[in-house]
């Protein structure tokens, strides 16, 4: 479905996508690029609608990451607990017995299934910024998968320029 956008829409479109990379140099600047670009194009419908898409996904994505890590250190700590408990009653009345590794399974698995879920949030990511970057190119909408919408996106309703809609005959009614 083609949109009746200009070229340099388009681009703009792609631009704020782009920015978000921009934290990596800049801290929020994940936030305040797609910010600044999309509130000096705001009046254009296509812009608007990535510029909302762009910053939705941002702070989704901020938010679940500080979920994860809060979860994890939550975890960590209820494991290093538990392993305290155990290291005492190994170490109990001078009888030294070597640490084995059973006892700290249940915690590497824990670490190592949220480090699991915080790579593939990274190449979630990663992948929908430059999905979204190349639909914004060719003048198409995308919707970011798991957003929450914080701001709400225009409805996108009608792809067709004024003058498409103009000269698109219509069967008359029988």
């Amino acid at each position: 479905m083609e949109t009746s956008t200009l070229k340099p829409d388009k681009t703009m479109a792609a631009v704020i996508h782009l920015s978000t990379f921009s934290k990596y140099f800049i801290p929020l600047g994940n936030f305040i690029l797609p910010l600044i670009l999309w509130t000096a194009k705001q009046n254009d419908p296509f812009v608007d609608n990535h510029g909302k898409q762009a910053l939705n996904f941002q702070i989704s994505i901020f938010l679940y990451f500080i979920l994860l890590v809060c979860l994890s250190i939550a975890g960590i700590i209820f494991f290093g607990v538990r392993m305290e408990s155990i290291n005492h009653m190994i170490f109990h009345n001078q009888f030294h017995e070597f640490f084995q590794m059973i006892h700290a399974l249940p915690i590497l698995i824990f670490i190592g299934v949220m480090g699991t879920i915080l790579l593939a949030l990274f190449i979630l990511e990663i992948v929908a910024v430059i999905t979204a970057t190349v639909k914004a190119s060719e003048g198409k909408y995308y919707e970011y998968p798991l957003t929450i919408n914080f701001i709400k996106p225009t409805p996108v309703e009608n792809h067709q320029s004024k003058n498409e809609q103009f000269n698109n005959t219509q069967n008359p009614r029988q």
